[in-house]
């Protein structure tokens, strides 16, 4: 779908995907004008079931939130910007749903602590690093290359996981175990060895925030099932569509960028999607 995704997020049914993986653009010192509706949430039927405050924490999450931001009133306009889609990926997430927040090293360690406040920090679940080795070097210090990716559930105690499910990756020191193990290959830990997409490679496509099909099936594969439903708010290539495709999961994307519509109208014409 293309437009503003904070509209289309209120308008889609409560409960209604497994995974949310939110790609936004990242703070690099521009202000994004906020859209706010201040209030007060009421308790959902998640909290009401469980008896407790799991979820939004209400005037602790406020507290935390307005300390935190009292640091950097750049992050605070940015938090604007992404903190009412975030609610609203909570509240759109299934009881067993997780939630994968993908950003880099300017806004990790604010968006830990605030989605802590906001999801509860019992519902923490992995702090993912994806570690690529390519661009430019830095000589004043140590060149950045990585993301972080947090992963967040709506529940701490039902949320859908299956390490089993993922493709296995090649042991680093194969001569260290059995050659069955080898062969086999072992299972990602929360460090992820993957390459950037290759600017000359089949996967191009151009767009310039392309991430990896491998990053966003792994993402897939361990936390849904055949035929859930998966939602990218943030979706630019299309990338979230085409690993839910061949996976076999249902997807919903969002970007406002008609360039973005365009190159996902070509990436995934073969799969049936409707665009709207």
């Amino acid at each position: 779908m293309q437009g503003d995704n904070l509209p289309i997020l209120r308008s889609l049914p409560t409960a209604a995907f497994a995974v949310a993986y939110l790609d936004p653009p990242f703070n690099t010192g521009r202000s994004r004008q906020a859209e706010r509706v201040r209030g007060t949430r009421v308790a959902g039927p998640l909290e009401a079931a469980a008896g407790d405050r799991l979820g939004f924490r209400g005037q602790g999450y406020r507290v935390t939130r307005e300390t935190t931001l009292s640091y950097d009133d750049r992050f605070a306009d940015y938090w604007d910007f992404l903190e009412p889609r975030l609610e609203e990926a909570w509240r759109l997430l299934s009881p067993d749903g997780l939630l994968y927040l993908h950003l880099d090293y300017r806004e990790v360690h604010y968006a830990k602590v605030l989605l802590d406040a906001l999801f509860g920090p019992e519902c923490f679940i992995n702090e993912i690093i994806w570690a690529y080795d390519y661009g430019a070097r830095s000589k004043r210090r140590w060149p950045a290359k990585h993301d972080n990716i947090l992963v967040y559930a709506k529940h701490p105690d039902w949320y859908y996981f299956d390490a089993e499910a993922v493709d296995r990756e090649p042991y680093m020191a194969p001569g260290l175990v059995t050659a069955e193990k080898a062969a086999l290959g072992k299972l990602p830990t929360d460090t992820w060895w993957h390459t950037i997409v290759s600017p000359t490679g089949g996967e191009r496509t151009g767009y310039p925030t392309q991430k990896p099909i491998g990053i966003l099936r792994r993402i897939i594969q361990a936390s849904t099932r055949p035929g859930d439903w998966v939602l990218d708010p943030f979706a630019g290539s299309g990338t979230t569509g085409d690993a839910a495709a061949r996976l076999e999961r249902k997807f919903l994307l969002i970007d406002e960028n008609p360039e973005a519509l365009d190159v996902m109208r070509g990436r995934l014409s073969a799969t049936g999607a409707v665009f709207a």
